[in-house]
């Protein structure tokens, strides 16, 4: 719904009188002369169980609880704030400002997801299985500060890919095949203060050749402090694929990602890690019910190892699932994450999950 008004007398009026929604509206809108604040949220809701002994066997818990305010002040200068309830913590998610001098350049500054890993880019509310990065309670590989059983799983430990807090530049060419999207950011993560002087660079380019397909290649250079407290770089390399879109019908995303292992270091110096992954998806509309709009079979393998010089540490993880689909992004999804290292014990977790999106 769109209301027109004085900018002070709009937003008092949606924070006190609130707005008549839409049945088919995803969002609420509040327009002015100067402004417009779009409102969205979203709650997910999980069950989980694991496999492991030394682990609780099975949990509730609200994964994601989000109010999101989007603010437009002109056709150049936006916003957005994103704070995240879930898991019984306050985090902020995105929380940035926005100068889009042409559809060919913006210049975000604040908080935002470094331009790195396709299935980390994706918002929560649409990614093709319930955990990007798996993840079996109990098992250090899943859970642990160097992550290692699955793709998401290197590339968000290893913080080269999810938020950071920094400057972000994107673009794309008149036609919309190309695209580039770069950052310059602090390196140590969200909500989190900077701890040394230099800064971690990431840059990614992207070729669509047709409606449904896009193939893209990303370069992330990660500062950190190494074991005996100098400033080093590790840097990372990827490539990805996606076939399809969320709508309808198949749906594939794979990709590609090696580089310096910053977390295992041998005499000072970073192991070099390799990892893949794959998600193939078949969204079925399901015509004239009046509960189920549609259903998704899902299927993820995700291989790794930490260290591409040593045997027998890397591992597989499988994900069949299955995703029902109320309206729009509002569904419930069942996973069961298999984790199968070379070494040790195979370990499961089942996960449902129910998405409410507005």
């Amino acid at each position: 719904m769109h209301i027109t008004w004085t900018r002070g007398a709009a937003v008092w009026a949606a924070l006190v009188l609130g707005a008549e929604a839409r049945p088919t509206a995803a969002q609420v809108k509040i327009d002015s002369r100067a402004m417009e604040l779009t409102v969205t949220g979203r709650v997910h809701s999980q069950f989980n169980s694991t496999s492991v002994d030394a682990a609780i066997g099975s949990e509730f818990l609200i994964r994601r609880a989000r109010l999101t305010a989007e603010l437009k002040i002109n056709d150049f200068v936006s916003g957005k704030i994103q704070p995240d309830y879930g898991e019984g913590e306050i985090n902020l998610k995105d929380a940035y400002v926005r100068l889009t001098f042409s559809p060919a350049f913006r210049a975000t500054l604040g908080q935002y997801k470094r331009p790195f890993d396709l299935f980390e880019l994706h918002s929560s509310t649409q990614i093709l299985v319930i955990e990007r990065a798996g993840g079996v309670r109990g098992v250090d590989a899943c859970t642990g500060p160097g992550g290692t059983c699955s793709f998401s799983q290197f590339t968000e430990k290893l913080q080269y890919s999810d938020r950071d807090i920094g400057i972000f530049v994107d673009g794309r060419d008149p036609t919309g095949r190309f695209s580039y999207a770069a950052s310059v950011t602090n390196g140590a993560g969200s909500n989190t203060e900077d701890e040394n002087g230099t800064k971690s660079y990431t840059g990614r380019v992207g070729f669509s050749p047709g409606s449904r397909v896009t193939i893209a290649a990303n370069v992330a250079v990660h500062d950190y402090v190494n074991n005996v407290g100098n400033d080093a770089h590790a840097t990372a390399f990827g490539g990805d694929i996606e076939i399809g879109n969320f709508d309808q019908g198949l749906h594939i995303q794979a990709g590609a990602v090696s580089g310096d292992n910053w977390r295992n270091l041998a005499n000072g110096n970073p192991s070099t890690f390799f990892s893949t992954q794959g998600i193939i998806t078949y969204k079925a509309p399901i015509v004239d019910n009046a509960f189920v709009a549609a259903v998704e079979p899902v299927a993820r393998i995700s291989w790794g190892d930490p260290d591409i010089d040593v045997s027998d540490d890397e591992g597989v993880l499988l994900t069949p699932g299955l995703v029902v689909y109320f309206s729009g992004r509002n569904k419930i999804a069942f996973n069961v994450d298999i984790w199968s290292p070379a070494a040790g014990d195979t370990e499961w977790s089942f996960k449902a999950q129910s998405y409410l999106h507005f």
